[in-house]
């Protein structure tokens, strides 16, 4: 009788920084599919090294004209891609352009929106014509650092800032700059993970992050994490070495807490998101348009491929949503075969 359970491939590795991080995501995913439904493998992708990590400790290498393996004599093909790879070439369209000439699903958004969510400057520009609230900042690129001066930024941005890559993970080569003199080694930094490098106001207030996914019959915007840390920004110690204080649900207006829903809900249709997604925002207070003291929903960054260890927000955030990670997969896959 024909095997009637799916077979998915949880894609990891990749050839930025966060390599390491992407091994553990997909060590997390791995322990929360359901494996009576599916028949799950782990994959290792790092540059042109491809392979399948056995049952039996071995690996086999994957043929990608097809993404299929062999296994004990037989030729294995995957029903679905579950990417976790974060930075290239997973968070960028390159491996979503790979799976749509092999005709194999995958959990993240299409080519267009991994390239365009990739690159935080340009999705910044690109939300801005929607409305949504962004910080004002600049793009320096590698060879043509001369174009904008030191002064110019600080006119322009202010001090403090961030220089952060423009084009890759958000936690390494990132720097909060307080003085114009940490400007060009902060920006050097940054060019070592991304020939693009963005130059951002700094925003005081709350920084919270937020998960958010839809299938055909519903959407889910989860529970959002408040991040604090003692540590002058949310970097990759803050993130990975246990230096900050994650609240969830964070500690939001009730009202706040719809208008940030609200927004993430509109973001991921605007973008034409898939799969699950995080978004980074700040809340800062300003002035309404009635004069009087609000919050205002500024967002930081979108993630495609957020984190999935035990402890990453994500899980967390499902959890205090009285949802269960497992199903929450299920429905991603399945939403993929209606």
């Amino acid at each position: 009788m024909k095997n009637l359970k799916r077979t998915i491939a949880i894609v990891c590795g990749g050839d930025s920084s966060e390599y390491e991080v992407s091994l553990r995501s997909a060590q997390g995913l791995y322990s929360f599919f359901d494996k009576e439904r599916y028949n799950v493998y782990i994959v290792v992708v790092r540059s042109l090294d491809w392979h399948v990590n056995l049952p039996d400790g071995t690996t086999a290498r994957i043929d990608r004209n097809d993404f299929s393996f062999m296994e004990n004599g037989k030729l294995v093909q995957f029903d679905y891609a579950y990417i976790t790879i974060h930075g290239t070439p997973g968070e960028n369209g390159i491996m979503q352009g790979y799976f749509e000439l092999v005709h194999v699903p995958y959990s993240t958004s299409s080519v267009l929106v991994e390239a365009l969510t990739f690159n935080k400057f340009v999705l910044n520009q690109y939300l801005r014509g929607y409305g949504v609230r962004v910080a004002d900042s600049l793009l320096i690129r590698k060879g043509y650092e001369e174009i904008v001066s030191d002064d110019e930024i600080e006119e322009r941005i202010g001090m403090p800032c961030f220089v952060k890559p423009a084009a890759d993970g958000s936690s390494f080569g990132v720097s909060k700059v307080k003085n114009k003199d940490q400007l060009a080694p902060a920006i050097r930094k940054a060019m070592l993970e991304s020939e693009d490098v963005m130059v951002e106001r700094y925003m005081e207030g709350t920084e919270i992050s937020i998960g958010c996914y839809k299938t055909h019959d519903k959407t889910v915007v989860l529970p959002a994490t408040e991040v604090v840390t003692q540590r002058e920004f949310f970097d990759y110690d803050a993130k990975y070495n246990g230096q900050v204080q994650e609240i969830t649900p964070a500690r939001l207006s009730e009202e706040t807490t719809k208008r940030v829903n609200e927004i993430t809900s509109q973001i991921y249709d605007i973008l034409h998101c898939n799969g699950i997604i995080r978004i980074d925002y700040i809340i800062s207070r300003g002035k309404g348009s009635d004069g009087q003291e609000v919050d205002k929903v500024n967002m930081i960054e979108i993630n495609t491929t957020p984190g999935m260890t035990a402890t990453s927000f994500i899980p967390q955030q499902v959890k205090a949503a009285g949802l269960n990670m497992t199903d929450v997969l299920t429905d991603i896959v399945e939403n993929q075969f209606r």
